[in-house]
């Protein structure tokens, strides 16, 4: 079963869903939501920029193969072979799908737009292991989506809130004495900081990996030290968000009106998609089953089932549409 092929079934299912969960969480405790087609585009962008991390990891692989120690091989490659490029990759989709809103009053959108690339990244990264160990696929999705998904979000809460700091000047470091710095530092940063935090997550696990003869001490040391590194970095990027949110609460009862609006129609986009999603999946996979088996009768349980959950995906992105069009109405109306 290729990427493709996993999509449209359960492993597909779990694989994408915890990216789009954290994801409307993310937008959901936003006070500046950015347009949801400019955060799906930075998903999906997010997601494909994986294609391009074998023309950055290409100068980077000979390095690791000359190091004799093991343990320095594996930080290079942790730092070069790994971090770097993944890290490269989603900045640049960052700065470019916000370059068009580099003004203060946006500051919160770019924060989101990374956490949608680096979920989106994540999405597919996540896919790619479950299809590459098919035979263990629910522990897996179970570890990950508890971890490594929100981890990959975070890096990109992180660069994206430290672009969004350095775009902004001395708005968002005003109380800072050395403003200039603060601003370099920040731009450094949008880069640094994340490849850093990949790159000690990451060595931690590759150690183990490499090296399963350790001692059992040393591994759930490596292991704890990757633990914490993971849950470090969600709360910096937490702690992020709520810096750069701060400066951009709504002040008026329309903005809060439009929020609130906008978070009821991304929990209902949310669910009314996965609906849609977990109904095309049952109705594929009993469609191959019944192709595939004699035996029909799972097949005829699952295709109700499925076109069920379909109709129910349609029926609340109508809802969705109906809320937006009259929300707006009474937003007009009140202002």
């Amino acid at each position: 079963m290729n990427l493709l092929e996993a999509l449209p079934t359960v492993i597909g299912t779990a694989a994408i869903a915890p990216a789009l969960l954290i994801l409307w969480l993310v937008v959901a405790a936003g006070d500046h939501p950015g347009p949801p087609l400019r955060i799906w585009t930075a998903f999906t962008f997010g997601a494909a920029s994986v294609l391009l991390l074998g023309i950055i990891r290409a100068p980077f692989r000979p390095i690791s193969v000359i190091i004799d120690n093991p343990w320095v091989a594996q930080v290079v490659h942790s730092v070069a072979g790994v971090a770097l490029p993944e890290e490269v990759v989603k900045v640049l989709v960052i700065a470019a799908i916000s370059s068009r809103r580099r003004h203060f009053g946006n500051a919160m959108d770019t924060v989101v737009y990374g956490a949608a690339v680096g979920l989106g990244f994540a999405a597919y990264e996540n896919l790619a292991y479950l299809v590459q160990h098919a035979d263990m696929w629910r522990s897996l999705a179970a570890l990950r989506s508890v971890l490594t998904v929100p981890f990959h979000g975070a890096l990109g809460i992180i660069a994206g809130a430290y672009l969004a700091i350095a775009r902004a000047g001395t708005a968002l470091g005003a109380h800072r004495r050395h403003r200039d710095f603060a601003r370099m530092s920040s731009w450094a940063l949008v880069l640094i900081a994340p490849v850093a935090l990949h790159s000690a997550f990451d060595f931690p696990l590759l150690m183990l990996q490499r090296n399963p003869d350790l001692d059992p001490t040393l591994r759930i040391g490596l292991g704890a030290v990757s633990l914490l590194i993971g849950f470090s970095s969600i709360g910096l990027a937490a702690r992020l968000v709520r810096r750069v949110a701060h400066h951009h609460s709504p002040r008026t009862e329309v903005a809060r009106a439009r929020l609130s609006q906008l978070r009821r129609m991304w929990a209902l986009l949310l669910i009314g998609g996965a609906a849609g999603f977990i109904g095309l999946a049952f109705v594929l996979t009993s469609v191959h089953h019944w192709l595939l088996n004699p035996d029909h009768n799972v097949a005829m349980v699952l295709v109700p089932l499925g076109l069920t959950a379909i109709l129910l995906g349609i029926a609340l992105l109508i809802v969705t549409t109906a809320i937006y069009i009259l929300g707006r109405n009474r937003i007009r109306t009140t202002g």
